[in-house]
């Protein structure tokens, strides 16, 4: 719902409302896991362990996925032409949402891959499959929460790609599957903190290759 606030029914509207739509949305995302636990479970949330046990994992894997995303950037999809037609809806969207320049891009890559990636652990492993762990088998919870995580990312991969597309999906349970891992991790250790990393680095990635869209990096 959030994503198709801010990503898809505010797209035409002019940046500073869609910025601030995506503002509303998040904060509504992000403030619900608690007022939830608070209003309706009616205990105080518990803070998450900050224990470096699983951090290896996190790191590894983490490195993994970003490996795989930019080489496969670099030797496929850079000129592969579902992937151009992309790249200029993409370069678009950034336009669009007035990020455009260099240095903004770059602040905004720094966000979401210290600070996003964090808010999304918060939300989808400690929350969504912490709720869901407490109330089916630790299978389920992992499988049901990691396809809430890449429902989301269908909606922008779709965006680009075509919601029929083998791509869209490809990728978007590539996504689930990250989730899984991290589902899995958060199980085995009760911290984020292995997650996070992973997740931020995956994130980095993303950005990395997002930058090079967008401003035509050479890679050759």
């Amino acid at each position: 719902m959030v994503t198709l606030a801010y990503f898809i029914l505010a797209a035409s509207a002019s940046p500073q409302v869609q910025q601030l739509t995506y503002g509303i949305a998040k904060t509504g995302q992000f403030l619900f896991p608690v007022m939830w636990v608070m209003l309706i479970q009616r205990h105080r949330p518990k803070v998450w362990p900050w224990s470096a046990k699983g951090l290896l994992f996190g790191i590894i894997f983490g490195l993994f996925v970003a490996g795989i995303m930019l080489l496969a950037y670099r030797f496929v999809l850079r000129s592969a032409p579902f992937f151009l037609s992309a790249a200029n809806e993409i370069r678009e969207k950034i336009d669009g949402i007035d990020i455009g320049s260099p240095t903004i891009f770059a602040a905004v890559g720094v966000f979401y891959s210290l600070i996003h990636s964090l808010l999304e652990e918060y939300y989808w492993r400690w929350f969504v499959f912490g709720q869901l762990s407490e109330r089916t088998s630790l299978i389920k919870a992992i499988v049901f929460s990691s396809l809430g995580f890449m429902a989301h990312h269908v909606l922008v991969i779709g965006t680009y790609f075509g919601f029929l597309s083998p791509i869209t999906w490809l990728f978007s349970f590539g996504v689930a599957i990250g989730g899984g891992v991290w589902a899995w991790l958060y199980h085995r250790t009760g911290s984020l903190l292995g997650p996070w990393t992973s997740h931020l680095l995956v994130d980095a990635a993303i950005f990395a290759i997002g930058y090079q869209i967008a401003f035509q990096i050479p890679t050759n």
